[in-house]
């Protein structure tokens, strides 16, 4: 059963329904769909509307994005990581970019489609992940949900990480079987941010961290008073 998110985004102030990265065989259920444009991300004002994106690995506008979800590969990775590292700076070398593209393995859709958009819950088997998009007030108080039950030093719930803001959504996370919960801060790659609004980032988990989320109870920081302070400096507490 999905857990019901209505209380953490009310307490949180959060109005832009959260997306669900779903792993399909059927993507009807998840009508109306938004138009495929060359960035993912291009689908927000579609997202906040209740549109969903269809992503399959034989459709595709972005040669990042086929990639980080499919798992298509590039024609040759050496290229593409001159163009990532010599066009656009984002490593010191090629060897470097070729590294990093080794490394950190892509999200490899196990059925037929992966769908974005607002979630359902009739659906739920199917969730991977769940985007929050946030300005840094909400993403404060994400990040306190996500350490609620963490009392490590070694043992970090939330993590932040080089990608493609695609690549964040579930290829970042490794492995999404786990029970573990888990969160990753996102919407940091420079090629999409100019699809968010500039006060916005992304705050993605996985379902164990979902759930957590959604129990924060009373006894949490969303009923206390230092939340009720700082809605109170926004003019947001009546």
């Amino acid at each position: 059963m999905q857990p019901d998110a209505h209380t953490l985004l009310h307490l949180t102030g959060i109005n832009t329904p959260p997306i669900g990265f779903y792993d399909v065989i059927d993507p009807q259920p998840f009508k109306p769909f938004a138009e495929q444009k060359l960035c993912y991300f291009s689908s927000y004002d579609n997202w906040k509307k209740g549109e969903s994106l269809c992503i399959s690995t034989s459709r595709y506008y972005c040669l990042g994005g086929r990639y980080w979800i499919g798992g298509i590969e590039f024609t040759t990775k050496n290229k593409f990581a001159r163009f990532l590292n010599q066009m656009e700076g984002f490593k010191s070398s090629d060897e470097l970019m070729c590294q990093y593209l080794d490394s950190q393995k892509p999200y490899i859709i196990k059925n037929k489609y992966v769908v974005l958009g607002p979630l359902k819950a009739d659906q739920y088997e199917h969730l991977k992940t769940v985007t929050f998009f946030v300005n840094p007030d909400q993403l404060s108080l994400l990040l306190l949900g996500a350490e609620y039950t963490n009392g490590s030093i070694t043992h970090q719930p939330v993590r932040t990480t080089f990608g493609s803001g695609c690549g964040q959504l579930a290829a970042v996370f490794g492995d999404l079987d786990t029970d573990i919960p888990q969160a990753v801060l996102g919407a940091t790659d420079i090629a999409m941010r100019k699809h968010l609004p500039p006060d916005i980032l992304a705050f993605t988990v996985n379902k164990p961290m979902y759930k957590q989320l959604c129990e924060l109870n009373e006894n949490s920081f969303l009923y206390k008073d230092f939340r009720k302070e700082l809605l109170k400096a926004r003019g947001k507490l009546n």
